[in-house]
């Protein structure tokens, strides 16, 4: 029971590490431009076959290029999904700002043309994606030089779309019916496909049984003072606050305190060398806690880093806080809030790409990897504050943690021993599965937002302006 609750710990951690760098990316967007972007998700299936390409490449070049190929991968993986993101936001998403609706719809057909072309996409498509682009873009380009051209431009606008997507269209199927396998064949196709990860990263770290009940020990013990310190706090200094703007301050200091004591006390009773704990938290069986999740682990505390450099250090980030406080007054003063909107949805696709190629390390990529992700990203954003980083932060690790711990039935398993709890037992037995863990954490987030609608670390003053 011990190594089930600990190894479930772990791997639900590093599941949340993985949503925390899609929510990350989403908060930025969805906190700055108020843009619900459901094409998030498929930014980061294109950062998981990304990884793949790469992957091959390196295996065509030797094998000692694929000992470093997934630390390529990273890099190029972060600038494919903020190029797409940017064309996005030059091309779909600027053109409907201040119309939600017609965003959300815009951003789910984008969805399906990404997973779509995922599917699809073979040489014979990028030859005719490409003559379209020459077309398209050269003609227009050679019209507009025109004296004329804002005469002619509601009538040679659509003509010389239609006839550049004839001509690629034409292309496209005469390529097929040549016969050339070579350049018809998909690169893809609609199913799964494996990366493999360096020699690097397989394995794990074995951790003997008498660590694990000392850890696990330490972290009930951790788990217990941090809500009984932050009971405390919340009816010393939260609760008696009337004022909105000193429950938020004394709110943040509550948790932060109740977090930092909690810590160092759970440290000290990790390494007290003869601590008194009962005797069932001694079995005896060691853990593994393969290296994989720890590079992810260790990746999301990198993301997180920069990103604070970003936000706090540089006068691009700087804009960004400006204009997710205060759009017009932003524009006023002289920030390009065009150029901040495309910088921060590449950023914030740019993430979904590091996620994408980090989720190779956990199975199987297909074309419908990152619908499994966007809507607990969503959820991340909310439950945490919109544009908030430490809330993003809390929420993801703790929606992480308890969907792995429910649906892989690790809790259901704590209250086997316990004939009394039977029927607790039978509860989160019935809620044991990936799909119906979801359900139960999506009632419980209900639940929470019924409690505090802005969610765990709300916007202080003026709300976020779209």
């Amino acid at each position: 029971m011990i190594e089930g609750l600990l190894g479930g710990l772990f791997n639900g951690l590093s599941i949340g590490s993985v949503l925390l760098i899609v929510a990350l990316g989403l908060a930025i967007v969805f906190g700055l431009m108020g843009v619900i972007n459901l094409a998030h998700g498929e930014l980061m299936m294109l950062g998981a076959y990304t990884t793949y390409v790469v992957q091959n490449g390196a295996a065509a070049i030797g094998s000692g290029a694929l000992e470093i190929y997934f630390l390529v991968a990273l890099p190029i993986a972060f600038l494919v999904a903020a190029a797409v993101g940017l064309l996005l936001e030059r091309g779909v998403i600027r053109h409907l700002y201040g119309r939600p609706l017609e965003t959300l719809l815009a951003t789910w057909g984008v969805s399906l043309i990404l997973r779509q072309f995922i599917r699809s996409v073979s040489w014979s498509l990028v030859i005719g994606l490409v003559i379209f682009c020459v077309l398209f873009f050269g003609g227009r380009w050679i019209l507009q030089r025109q004296a004329n051209w804002e005469r002619l431009s509601r009538i040679a606008n659509p003509v010389v779309l239609m006839l550049s997507g004839a001509i690629a269209i034409i292309t496209g199927i005469l390529i097929n019916q040549s016969g050339n396998t070579t350049l018809s064949r998909a690169w893809f196709g609609a199913r799964n496909v494996d990366v493999t990860a360096p020699s690097w990263l397989r394995g794990g770290v074995s951790v003997s049984g008498e660590v694990a009940s000392q850890l696990y020990w330490a972290i009930t013990v951790g788990v217990f003072l941090f809500a009984l310190l932050w009971i405390v706090g919340y009816f010393a200094f939260i609760r008696s606050e009337r004022q909105i703007t000193e429950r938020l301050d004394n709110d943040r200091v509550v948790l932060i305190a109740s977090a930092l004591l909690a810590s160092i006390l759970t440290l000290f009773t990790f390494f007290l060398n003869q601590p008194a704990r009962p005797d069932w938290f001694s079995s005896g069986v060691p853990l593994q806690f393969p290296y994989a999740r720890l590079f992810i682990i260790g990746l999301t505390i990198v993301c997180l880093i920069g990103i604070y450099w970003f936000l706090n250090g540089t006068a691009w980030g700087l804009r960004i806080r400006s204009v997710t406080q205060n759009r017009k007054m932003s524009a006023c003063l002289g920030i390009p809030t065009e150029k901040v909107d495309a910088l921060s949805f590449a950023l914030g696709s740019g993430l979904a790409g590091i996620a994408g190629c980090a989720v190779t390390l956990l199975g199987s990529v297909g074309p419908n990897l990152g619908g499994n992700y966007i809507v607990d990203a969503f959820m991340v954003v909310v439950v945490g504050g919109v544009g908030k980083l430490a809330g993003s932060i809390v929420a993801a690790l703790v929606i992480g943690i308890v969907t792995y711990l429910i649906g892989s039935g690790t809790i259901a398993l704590l209250f086997t021993p316990f004939p009394a709890l039977q029927p607790v037992t039978d509860f989160f037995t019935f809620f044991a599965t990936t799909s119906m863990a979801k359900v139960m954490v999506f009632a419980l987030i209900i639940a929470f937002l019924q409690w505090k609608p802005a969610g765990m670390f709300p916007q202080k003053g003026r709300s976020v302006e779209v």
